[in-house]
This record gives structure tokens, sequence and C-alpha cells, in this order.
């Protein structure tokens, strides 16, 4: 198909859907997606606005937008925005772009800390990235004391931007784990690099050349980050407290075994994804 001279939102969408047809990692959610955050369209908007001619610059951006999607680059980047438990967020390549199966870690949190509704939960999120997880947590539990910590200070300014924007009060720390955390909390919540290096040939190349590295990969087989957590969570989270994670597809039994061998009295859980993949675990600290 060729290159519409100006075309409306539906020509420009269906000139698109000709251009990605040989590429497999790119769906017409993506190209929505992009059409909706570029433009500050709704749903609603695009079927409003389907019949509209773009204008000359749109055209044009939407175009150069289409070329860096096809080369591998994340949507998410393209735009500077994603989707996450009902909030968008900023990102850039500084970040992880947030996942939806992430979104079911929040959940199960909220789902399990209901009976502290009528106090404020003392809140650590490691390794916060964009803030997706601690944002969630404060949007949806104003009441909490949220805490969120990176080793990356680029990440750091993107978490607090996202905060700002949803008007959330969380205090952002700089360390690498618990490296200058000196308080104990109630709940402590961490996604982590988990991917081996031994598992980058299976990794979509969208993710591998774009996402920071740091973010991904961990050492020791994926588990080096929660053999860390296991090591200083005692110190940090109060009696009866609980820890979550997110975990690799495989990683169940191993981080399991990690942390009730850190603390053999806790109560060590794991829960799968709606696709009944591995996906979480959560520790639960007991009275000695």
């Amino acid at each position: 198909m060729n290159s519409p001279e100006k075309p409306t939102y539906f020509e420009a969408r269906k000139w698109a859907s000709f251009r990605i047809q040989n590429f497999s990692q790119i769906d017409m959610y993506d190209i929505d997606f992009l059409i909706q955050k570029r433009f500050g369209f709704s749903t609603t908007d695009m079927l409003i606005h389907y019949h509209d001619k773009m204008l000359s610059g749109q055209w044009l951006q939407f175009q150069n937008d289409v070329k860096r999607l096809i080369s591998g680059e994340p949507v998410q980047y393209i735009v500077g925005q994603a989707n996450f438990y009902g909030l968008t967020l900023n990102v850039d390549s500084n970040v992880l772009i947030p996942r939806v199966e992430t979104e079911e870690l929040v959940d199960w949190i909220l789902d399990q800390t209901t009976v502290y509704t009528n106090r404020p939960l003392k809140v650590l999120d490691i390794g916060t990235g964009s803030g997706a997880i601690a944002i969630a947590l404060k949007a949806n539990r104003p009441e909490w004391q949220v805490n969120a910590s990176d080793i990356s200070e680029s990440a750091l300014k993107v978490a607090q931007q996202n905060a700002q924007l949803h008007h959330v009060a969380i205090n952002f720390i700089l360390s690498d784990m618990f490296a200058h955390i000196n308080e104990a909390f109630d709940l402590i919540v961490s996604n982590p690099p988990y991917i081996s290096a031994s598992e980058v040939g299976d990794m979509d190349s969208s993710v591998k050349n774009n996402e920071p590295r740091i973010a991904l990969f961990a050492a020791d087989d994926g588990l080096a980050i929660y053999k860390s957590l296991a090591k200083g969570v005692d110190a940090h989270l109060n009696v009866g407290g609980q820890l979550f994670v997110e975990i690799g597809f495989h990683q169940e039994t191993s981080v399991r075994k990690i942390f009730q061998e850190a603390l053999p009295n806790a109560i060590v859980t794991a829960k799968h994804d709606v696709s009944g993949h591995q996906r979480m675990v959560r520790l639960r600290k007991n009275g000695e």
C-alpha cells in the first residue's frame, strides 16, 4: 500500500497495518496504542475521529513512529508512556516497561492486606524502576506509608515524575538493595531482575536490545537478587510482615527454598499467574 498524502486516522491505521504485516512481533494493539498516546485519544475518541484528516505534522510523526516500531523499538518508549493498573506512566530507556503480569502481583498484595485497612502499613518497593508498583499501591491504599528504592538515579527521576503526575506522596531512596535502608517495614515488595544470562537467546529482541540490562539480568542463574533479599529481609521486615516478589517462570522452587532457609519459621507460599505460569512468591514473617 502506497503512503497516502494526507490520510484520515483510519487510512493511516490501515497503512500501518500493511507496513507491519511481515513483523510478527508487532500487532495492531501497538498501532492503536501509538495513535492513542501520540495524539491524546481515548478508544472512544479514535472512533469519533477515524475519518478526520491528520494534520501534516501528525502524519509525518506517525510515519516516523511506525518506522521506529518496525526497527524493534518498543511502542512504549516511542511515545514515552505505558499503562499499568489503570494508570498511565512515563517511561524511557532507563526503566523497565511495566508488564501486565506484574499487575497480578499488585492484585495479590492488595488482596492479602485487606485485614490491615484500618491502619497504615509501612511499605518498601525495592527496585522500583518507573515506580509502577509503588504508585499503584499508594493510589489504592492512600493511607499507606510507601517508600521506593532503586540503584539507578535515572530510574528514580522517572519514578518521581510519575508520583507527581498521579499526585501520590512516596519517599524515594537511592539504594542498592538494603544498603541505605535503615528501618523495618510491614510490607516489602520487589520485581527484581531475574533473567539468567543463559536465557538471552530465548528473549524477545525488542526487550533485550532496548530495555535496561540492569533491570533484566541477574547473576547466579537469575537468583542473585533473591539471595540478597533473603539476607536482609529479617532485619527489615516487622514480625507479621510480608515480602512479595515476582519470579521467573521456572524459579518457584529455588526462590521458595532461598527464603525458607533464610527464615525457617516464615511461611513461604507461591502463586501462579492467570496463564498458569510460576510468577509470584510471598514470605510471611512469624515471631520466633
